[in-house]
């Protein structure tokens, strides 16, 4: 599905006011302590870099086109019938001192967040998008994992240690897709191991909603919406995220140590009520399916895919962290699932981005070589989970709230016009529908099923209230 935009043209002031008024809800500002600020300037001026020297290794980066605070390098070869994989993570344990002020001020904000007029750091940007950032050309200290791969792809050797490195070029997912399907050779075995995962994801029972991702752009005092389909390079640089996550459960597992992100698997009952709107979408789905296997085959340009992704939501709830220490039975792998990936799992790979990742390579790069984990680093476990989990819901509701506004300000001068959408959701409420151009969610007054295509017009589009509504167009 090509990606499809509409720019908000008139005067957007009042938008911006509705942004900023979105921020000071949620209590957020950007600003930084000044002495986390004289923290980060004195790292930036004299950053303390391992000894170790991995230069040599010619790693790149792959982000979102205009990043600046690059968490992950990558670089893949040939080893045999299988795969060497290095994964460089930026080294933030190096400038967040405990118990110093950058660490204080990361534990009150657990995570960066994003919003479509800028957004709130976990770091001051002097350390996050320039002296720690793995900044294409530049020297930086890292976590770099080392993965021997089989012809499967599965890891059956992982290392781990803090070395110097240098990215040697930053794409961005457009650029790295075209260079692939141009021939590049390191992307090409990236390809192949993405692949490979992906068949592992399937076999262990895990799965993926790839939500079709609604952005938000913003070009001078305007704005665009923007629905666009995951590029395949994306997904397959996700996959090497995902291993090095597990990976470093199993880590912190085997040592009864560390912090993972759990997630239960769905209710008997969940399952069936998603199993009852497909079959009302009319989607075939057979019995002996698993759910995982049955959302990777859809197609994601059918506008009914947008109905059962959305459905299936409810598949994918209760994720949170959990400490592991004495006091937890590690024995038992089963019991630390995350029951959409299939395995025991770790926030391990955007440090600059997320505090928990933080802990989690201290610990793994301690076990991984034998040593005792850094005292700080435990100490630092206590308070974690609630701390993100407090953070993921602020983080939500930013995003939530602020898609909201931009869409009603996209559609706030159309009162009284019908579009086409689909039926993504029953409520007693109403029904959520998704409009197919401009790519909004919104309430409808509709008695249609999940999965119809129906008319609806637009009733209310209040930007003070941030309220947008619709009822279904009469036939004819």
């Amino acid at each position: 599905m090509p990606a499809r935009h509409q720019r908000v043209t008139a005067p957007s002031d009042d938008l911006a006011a509705a942004l900023e008024a979105i921020r000071v809800e949620l209590g957020l500002d950007a600003a930084f302590p000044p002495a986390a600020i004289a923290e980060a300037e004195a790292f930036a001026a004299a950053p303390r870099l391992p000894d170790a020297d991995r230069t040599g290794i010619p790693f790149i980066t792959i982000d979102p086109e205009g990043s600046t605070d690059l968490d992950q390098a990558l670089h893949l070869e040939r080893d045999g019938d299988g795969y060497r994989v290095h994964y460089a993570i930026a080294d933030v344990a190096a400038f967040a001192e405990p118990g110093g002020a950058i660490d204080a001020e990361a534990r009150r904000r657990g995570q960066t967040m994003y919003a479509p007029d800028g957004r709130v750091p976990l770091h001051p940007a002097v350390v996050s998008e320039g002296a720690a950032s793995l900044l294409a050309g530049e020297v930086r200290g890292a976590y770099v994992w080392s993965f021997g791969l089989d012809a499967a792809g599965r890891a059956v050797r992982v290392g781990l240690e803090r070395a110097r490195v240098r990215s040697r070029a930053q794409r961005s997912y457009a650029e790295a897709q075209r260079l692939l399907e141009e021939g590049d050779a390191m992307l090409a075995l990236l390809r192949e191991v993405g692949e490979l995962r992906i068949a592992l994801e399937a076999e262990r029972g895990g799965a993926s909603l790839d939500m079709p991702e609604e952005e938000i752009e913003r070009d001078g005092d305007d704005y665009r919406l923007v629905r666009r389909e995951l590029l395949p390079v994306e997904r397959w640089n996700a996959q090497l995220s995902l291993m090095t996550g597990m990976e470093a459960a199993r880590l912190m597992l085997g040592a009864g140590a560390g912090i993972l992100r759990t997630m239960p698997r769905p209710p008997e009952a969940d399952v069936r009520a998603f199993r009852a709107e497909v079959a009302a979408i009319g989607e075939p789905w057979r019995e002996d399916e698993h759910y995982g296997d049955f959302l990777r085959r859809l197609d994601r340009s059918e506008p009914s895919t947008l109905a059962i992704l959305q459905a299936a939501r409810r598949l994918f709830r209760g994720a949170s962290y959990r400490v592991v220490d004495e006091a937890a039975d590690a024995s038992d792998a089963s019991e630390w699932v995350q029951a959409a990936i299939g395995a025991p799992y770790a926030h391990a790979t955007a440090p600059l981005r997320r505090l928990v990742d933080r802990f989690v390579l201290a610990h793994c790069e301690a076990i991984a070589n034998g040593r005792e984990v850094p005292a700080w680093a435990t100490r630092g476990l206590e308070g974690l989970p609630e701390i993100m989990q407090e953070s993921s819901r602020i983080a939500g509701a930013l995003e939530r709230a602020s898609v909201d506004a931009v869409e009603i300000a996209v559609l706030r001068h159309r009162i009284g016009e019908e579009f086409d959408a689909v039926v993504v959701q029953a409520r007693k409420e109403g029904a959520t529908i998704q409009l197919i151009d401009p790519p909004t969610e919104a309430m409808c007054e509709t008695d249609a099923s999940p999965g119809e295509r129906i008319r609806a017009r637009l009733t209310e589009a209040d930007l003070a209230t941030r309220s947008l509504r619709f009822a279904e167009a009469a036939a004819g």
